[in-house]
C-alpha cells in the first residue's frame, strides 16, 4: 500500500498467540500503543480466523474519526489479506449500539471440562 507503521493509529494481525502477534507488529515498526487494542489472544486464546475481526472490533471500540487502521489476516498456507481502514464520522453513530468487546470479555465465565462436554452433547443427563 506504500505505507509505513507511522501512517497508522492502530494495527491488528492474526494472533495464534500473543508472542507471535507482538513480534510481527514490532518487526513492521508498530509500537505498543498501535497494537495493544487489537491483541485479544491473552483474553480469548486462539480464535483462528476470528482473531482479526475480534481485534478490529476492540480497536473500533477505542477509535475515533480519522483514525487509520491496518488489519492483516494470514495463516498457515491459507493466504493473506490486508486492509487499510480509515474511521469515518459514522463511528459516533454506531459505537454504542452494541456492547464493547472488552465489556463482553470481562463478563466471561470459565467452565470445567464436564460442562463443556455437556454443551457439546458429549454428556447426556
Amino acid at each position: 500500500m506504500g505505507t509505513e507503521a507511522k501512517d497508522y493509529d492502530y494495527c491488528v494481525f492474526h494472533q495464534p498467540n500473543g508472542k507471535f502477534y507482538i513480534k510481527a507488529a514490532k518487526s513492521l515498526g508498530f509500537n505498543e500503543e498501535q497494537y495493544k487494542h487489537g491483541l485479544l489472544t491473552p483474553y480469548l486464546g486462539n480464535t483462528y480466523s476470528g482473531a482479526v475481526p475480534l481485534g478490529l472490533s476492540n480497536v473500533l471500540d477505542n477509535g475515533k474519526e480519522g483514525d487509520r487502521i491496518l488489519a492483516v489476516s494470514y495463516g498457515s498456507g491459507s493466504g493473506s489479506d490486508a486492509f487499510d481502514i480509515t474511521v469515518t464520522s459514522r463511528i459516533e453513530e454506531v459505537v454504542n449500539k452494541a456492547p464493547k468487546t472488552m465489556d463482553l470479555l470481562n463478563k466471561k465465565k470459565y467452565i470445567d471440562y464436564s460442562i463443556y462436554l455437556k454443551y457439546r452433547g458429549g454428556i447426556k443427563i
